[in-house]
């Protein structure tokens, strides 16, 4: 059976050491008041929670799975799964980082990204019934009247009601400008909803007395394509005037996907036959206001990964030093057994250390991106707030795909540690690998995040985005650009800039000629530019490391990040050459196949 421990000294670091956040929230008059002793508090209490009541489910939560009841469209979530959210509504979870407003904690985007690294590692598949109602409650906040907000964000900050999206149809995935679900008003001002969505996850449960569904759907005179389509509130039970339940929406689980992973959470397929709904912002500007949830939820699928990483190389490394397989090749080093712990050997330690590297490098990345998140959202600045959000929608679709791509390659290698036990369910190897496995996929396929980071993100806007990240790095390179010390970390992320710049040019002139080389290179690119931001974080992590040593301080916590960054920097960051290379071959070698896919 697997263990959990959760990596609350690493957050810490991260958080305090790294970041400063303590420092840079006292600039938010929102979150002045919140001081490392409050954070660190919260998510002390936050890995106990996700420790001992959901990381114990994970595997029955699996080997059960949700059923559905077809006479009466409901969804009984696996045993145990009830009683942990109703614990965890009990102890405000839910509220953490909601607006006092709504009757929320107030607590910074950061906090609340702790805890739901810590609640992936334990448990996606439960984590996924909260996790989505955050996005639900952003877009309501951003785009929602003054009614919508009165009505639903209370239950939604509470975790009485949950919330989910609901964009894709049977006959659409990522391309929504083909969605057919029709929106028609009615005399009251209401809208009456009739369509078919698939996919839905966390779409019908018994965890809340209410599910609070975002529609897309089309009005009677909306323009074709993605220009047509409007954003819908429809609750599962309509709600009355004064906040109670009314009679129950026809907004129905027609039936539950079978899946690869993520068994315990219902992806429902739904029929929506003339539920009663409400507009959410401007006629046919739906997607505008789907972005807010979408974005948020692409933060959340890479903190998926993340916290599966982790719990995968938790588990690894505890079965590495104590299975036994043959001798070293450098000699014994087991002389009292039968034959050596594995992790004497070379390749054991690579696929360790690539799981660990890519666990802190990804919390550091979430960290960073939720401390922006705070500041485009709180900083007085106006500057400020705007230059982080630049910095956030340029670093999404990164921690949407490259924390996703690296979890899987990170799960299979611990996986693979295990040898033949890590095939055999008992291990709970395999269904870390079977649950990250949706997380490259939806919220858009990571190819997609690359055709929105490369096309988008960065040549959209002539590199301006990039050019803001790459200040952070020359400010940290002319800091530490003449310490020896430094030179292993510093000089690779300091060339790559440089490389970077110049790839970024190339490709976009190839593209202006033909936009297939956009798509072409765009899935390379996307790591190239990961391992940048890796490198930037590794980076400031040794920079950390080094002056603690240097100070005195024997804590083996710091040269364990020492040598996980010169792990990253000696054996995952060179990858970046390859891609390059493999980027300029073109689309030629491509597009120019029709024999090859005959």
């Amino acid at each position: 059976m697997p263990t959990y421990n959760p990596p609350v000294r690493d957050m810490q670091f991260v958080l305090h050491e790294v970041l400063n956040v303590a420092d840079e929230l006292k600039a938010l008059p929102a979150h002045a008041e919140t001081d490392a002793d409050t954070i660190n508090a919260v998510i002390e209490e936050a890995g106990k929670f996700a420790a001992e009541v959901t990381f114990p489910l994970n595997i029955s939560g699996d080997e059960e799975g949700c059923t559905l009841d077809k006479a009466t469209h409901e969804v009984t979530t696996p045993k145990g799964f009830k009683d942990a959210y109703a614990k965890y509504v009990e102890g405000g979870w839910p509220a953490l980082s909601c607006d006092p407003a709504f009757g929320g904690q107030g607590l910074p985007f950061v906090v609340n990204q702790c805890l739901f690294e810590m609640l992936n590692s334990a448990n996606q598949a439960w984590t996924m019934y909260p996790g989505l109602s955050h996005g639900a409650y952003e877009a309501l906040v951003a785009h929602g009247t003054e009614e919508q907000k009165k009505t639903y964000l209370p239950k939604l900050t509470s975790g009485e009601w949950t919330g989910t999206m609901c964009l894709t149809e049977p006959h659409c995935g990522t391309d929504l400008g083909l969605l057919r679900t029709k929106a028609e008003p009615q005399p009251d001002g209401s809208y009456r909803i009739t369509g078919s969505k698939i996919f839905i996850s966390a779409g019908e449960h018994d965890m809340a007395d209410n599910i609070i569904h975002l529609v897309l759907a089309r009005l009677p005179d909306a323009p074709k394509g993605s220009k047509g389509i409007s954003l819908f509130v429809v609750p599962k039970y309509k709600v009355k005037a004064d906040g109670s339940l009314g009679e129950r929406n026809p907004i129905f689980c027609a039936g539950l996907e079978h899946k690869m992973g993520i068994h315990g959470n219902a992806t429902a397929q739904i029929v929506i036959e003339g539920a009663t709904g409400s507009l959410v912002g401007e006629p046919n500007k739906g997607l505008q206001a789907m972005f807010v949830m979408m974005n948020a939820a692409r933060l959340g699928v890479g903190n998926q990964s993340l916290g599966l990483t982790e719990v995968a190389y938790q588990n690894a490394l505890a079965y590495a030093k104590d299975r036994i397989q043959m001798r070293s090749l450098s000699g014994v080093k087991a002389k009292d057994k039968e034959a050596d712990p594995i992790i004497v050997h070379p390749d054991v330690r690579k696929m360790l250390l690539t799981a660990k590297a890519y666990a802190e490098g990804g919390r550091a990345l979430q960290i960073f991106c939720t401390m922006l998140l705070d500041k485009e959202h709180h900083h007085p600045d106006e500057k400020v707030r705007k230059d982080s959000g630049e910095l956030v929608a340029l670093l999404t679709p990164i921690v949407k795909a490259f924390i996703t791509d690296n979890g899987h390659i990170a799960t299979n290698a611990c996986m693979q540690v295990f040898g033949g036990h890590g095939f055999i369910k008992e291990w709970g190897m395999e269904q870390f690998v079977r649950d990250n496995r949706i997380n490259m996929i939806y919220e858009g396929t990571n190819t997609i995040q690359s055709l929105d980071l490369l096309g988008r993100k960065v040549l959209g806007n002539n590199g301006a985005s990039l050019k803001k990240f790459g200040k952070l790095v020359a400010k940290l390179v002319e800091e530490e650009g003449v310490n020896e010390k430094m030179a292993e970390f510093i000089n690779p992320i300091a060339g790559l800039g440089d490389q970077l710049t110049k790839f970024t040019t190339e490709i976009g002139f190839k593209g202006f000629q033909n936009p297939d080389e956009v798509g072409a290179a765009a899935v390379d690119y996307l790591r190239v530019a990961g391992h940048f931001v890796f490198g930037y974080l590794f980076a400031r992590m040794a920079q950390v490391a080094l002056r603690e040593i240097a100070a005195g301080n024997t804590d083996p916590f710091y040269v364990a990040k020492l040598q996980t960054a010169r792990f990253y920097f000696a054996k995952l960051f060179p990858e970046t050459a390859t891609l390059m290379r493999t980027a300029r071959a073109g689309s030629k070698v491509l597009m120019d196949t029709d024999a090859a896919l005959a």
